[in-house]
């Protein structure tokens, strides 16, 4: 039996000063690297929209996701919220996937959790309305996830890159990534499938 690699991660530090934290993600060639929120019962469930991982009020916020999705990454879809600060913090450099070399180049989002590293490629990255993607779609039927992938796949706006170097079934497990644009409608989502998931001690 291999032994289990060890988490790049410490999430018993992590947890120690903030038990809300689930995850932490990183893309490498990027300035995210950071841990992921996810409220509590007693905190509103945007409450790291605008607090920091130390629950101090601040207006950049936290990587985060709510409470509708599970704290393990285990669903069919994991949406990740974040700031597009202008300092060019958070979810900011999102926007830089609107170039297409800058798209090829930075395809690969990691994301740790405790007992599991998972390696995510991106397929699509644009711009979309601003409806909430958990509650318009049902991930857990093959048509409301294939309508989603189709979405992601054939974006309707023409700030958009899509790779069809992956094929996407409702089999997979995605995370989205969802920031906002300069207009108070719209989103700009980065979309990936999970390729490997690598136990860890």
């Amino acid at each position: 039996v291999t032994p289990l690699a060890n988490n790049p991660i410490d999430f018993d530090a992590l947890k120690a000063e903030n038990p809300d934290v689930c995850g932490f993600i990183t893309i490498d060639g990027t300035v995210i690297d950071y841990p992921i929120l996810r409220s509590g019962e007693k905190l509103d469930e945007d409450f790291y929209l605008d607090h920091d991982m130390y629950g101090k009020q601040k207006r950049a916020g936290s990587i985060y996701i709510q409470r509708i999705n599970s704290a393990d990454f285990s669903d069919p879809n994991t949406v990740i919220y974040g700031h597009n600060m202008l300092n060019g913090s958070m979810f900011a450099v999102l926007k830089k996937y609107r170039n297409r070399q800058f798209f090829d180049e930075h395809r690969t989002i990691r994301v740790c959790v405790p007992g599991h590293v998972y390696n995510y490629k991106i397929f699509s990255a644009f711009v979309y309305d601003d409806r909430h993607i958990l509650n318009s779609f049902d991930f857990y039927s093959d048509s409301g996830y294939g309508e989603f992938i189709d979405a992601c796949l054939n974006p309707t706006t023409l700030i958009k890159n899509v790779s069809d170097d992956v094929t996407v079934t409702p089999g997979d497990k995605i995370i989205t990534l969802s920031t906002c644009t300069s207009a108070e409608s719209e989103r700009y989502l980065v979309v990936a499938v999970l390729t490997e998931d690598i136990p860890t001690k």
